[in-house]
C-alpha cells in the first residue's frame, strides 16, 4: 500500500515567484517556461507536482494575450503533465488597474483587470487546462492610504468596487478570492479582513485566499496592533499558544476560506524591489520558521470538529521572493514538494 495514498486536493506550484519582486531594482525575472520546467522536474517519493497558479501578467502571461496565445500556453502548460489552477489579476496601479477604493476612474481600472482576468480564466478552463482554481484579487491600495479619511467608508468603497467585481464574476463563471496580506489596505488585519467579506456579502462569488505566512502576521498585529491575537515579543516555543491564537484566526476566516497556500514564515516582515514589505516567504525547513507546516495547515483544511472541509480541489505552495540562486537549485523544490505531500498525507482524501 503506497504511503502517500491520497489523491486530493491535488499539489500545486506558483510561478510567480519568478517575477514577483524582480525587476530592474531587483534580480531578472525567471521565464515562465523556467518556472513550469522546475516545477515538473521536482520529485518526492515518487510524488510530484500536479499543477501550477499562475500570475496573468507579462513576462509570464500577459493580461492582454490574445486566445491564440492562450492556446500556446495550454499547450505549454499540458506539455509537461501540468494543469493550471488558481490566477492572479494584475489590480495594482503599476500594472494598469487603481486603487479598489479610489477615485471613480481607478475603480474602473481595477474593474477592467479583473474582467480581463476572468476572461483568461474562462478561457483556460475551455481549453480544458484549468479544472479549478479561483481568480485572486486584493484591495490595490495600502493600509496607510486606507487610514487617511474616514478608514471604514474607505472599507465601504472597496466593498462597492468588490461587489462589482462579483458581478463581473458571476458573467464569466469565476470565483474571486481575496488575499489576507498585512500590505493591503482594508484587509491588512484579520477582523479587517473578516468585515470587508461581510460588506461584499457574496460568497457564493468572493472568498478568502489564506497563505500560511501572511495569515500568521495577522496573529502579531502588523498595521494593525489593535487586532493582535499574541502579544508583542511572545515565547514562539510556546506551541499551545500558537496553536490557540490560529484556532481564533481560522475560526473567523475559514468560512470564508476558498483557496489554500502552504508557505513557511519566520514571523518577520520584508519587501524586495518595488514589492511593498509583507510576509516573509521562509523554505519549508528554514530554521526561522514559526510554523509546523503540516500540523498548522490542518487548522486551514479541517473544521473546528476536525473533519476536512474539501473546500478546494488543490492547494498551492508559494514562495516569495526568494533569490535566484535558490530557486534555480533543484533540491528546493523538492523539499517544497515533500512539504505539500506532507500536508496531504495528513489532511487529504481520496476520490
Amino acid at each position: 500500500m503506497s504511503s502517500h495514498p491520497h489523491t486530493f486536493p491535488k499539489l500545486h506550484n506558483a510561478a510567480w515567484p519568478g517575477v514577483v519582486g524582480k525587476g530592474p531594482d531587483s534580480e531578472p525575472p525567471l521565464s515562465l517556461d523556467t518556472m513550469l520546467d522546475l516545477t515538473a522536474a521536482a520529485e518526492y517519493d515518487g510524488q510530484r507536482f500536479e499543477g501550477v497558479d499562475l500570475f496573468l501578467y507579462a513576462p509570464h502571461v500577459d493580461i492582454d494575450a490574445t486566445d491564440e496565445e492562450l492556446e500556446l500556453l495550454a499547450d505549454k502548460v499540458r506539455s509537461r503533465g501540468l494543469v493550471i489552477g488558481s490566477v492572479v489579476a494584475p489590480v495594482w496601479p503599476p500594472t494598469g488597474g487603481g486603487s479598489a477604493m479610489g477615485s471613480e476612474e481607478e475603480r474602473e481600472r481595477f474593474l477592467t483587470q479583473v474582467r480581463k482576468g476572468c476572461r483568461i480564466a474562462r478561457a483556460l478552463r475551455q481549453l480544458g487546462v484549468r479544472p479549478y482554481g479561483v481568480v485572486r484579487i486584493d484591495s490595490a491600495c495600502s493600509p496607510s492610504q486606507w487610514l487617511e479619511g474616514d478608514p471604514q467608508e474607505n472599507s465601504r468603497r472597496i466593498a462597492d468596487t468588490f461587489r462589482r467585481a462579483c458581478d463581473i464574476a458571476e458573467e464569466f463563471g469565476e470565483v474571486l478570492a481575496a488575499e489576507g496580506e498585512i500590505c493591503w489596505g482594508g484587509m491588512h488585519s484579520w477582523r479587517q479582513m473578516v468585515k470587508l467579506l461581510e460588506l461584499v456579502n457574496r460568497p457564493d462569488r468572493l472568498g478568502f485566499q489564506a497563505d500560511m505566512a501572511h495569515t500568521l502576521l495577522y496573529l502579531l498585529g502588523y498595521n494593525a496592533p489593535e487586532d493582535a491575537i499574541l502579544p508583542p515579543q511572545w515565547d514562539w516555543s510556546d506551541r499551545a499558544r500558537l496553536d490557540e491564537a490560529l484556532r481564533q484566526l481560522t475560526a473567523a476566516l475559514r468560512p470564508w476560506t476558498v483557496d489554500f497556500h502552504v508557505a513557511q514564515n519566520d514571523a518577520t516582515v520584508k519587501g524586495s524591489g518595488s514589492h511593498d514589505k509583507t510576509g516573509r516567504h521562509c523554505l519549508p525547513n528554514d530554521p526561522n520558521g514559526k510554523l509546523d507546516i503540516p500540523h498548522h495547515a490542518g487548522f486551514w483544511l479541517r473544521d473546528e470538529n476536525g473533519r476536512l472541509t474539501k473546500r478546494f480541489r488543490h492547494i498551492c505552495w508559494d514562495g516569495c521572493m526568494f533569490p535566484n540562486e535558490v530557486m534555480m537549485r533543484p533540491e528546493t523544490w523538492n523539499e517544497i514538494l515533500a512539504a505539500m505531500v506532507a500536508v496531504r498525507d495528513a489532511h487529504g482524501w481520496t476520490e
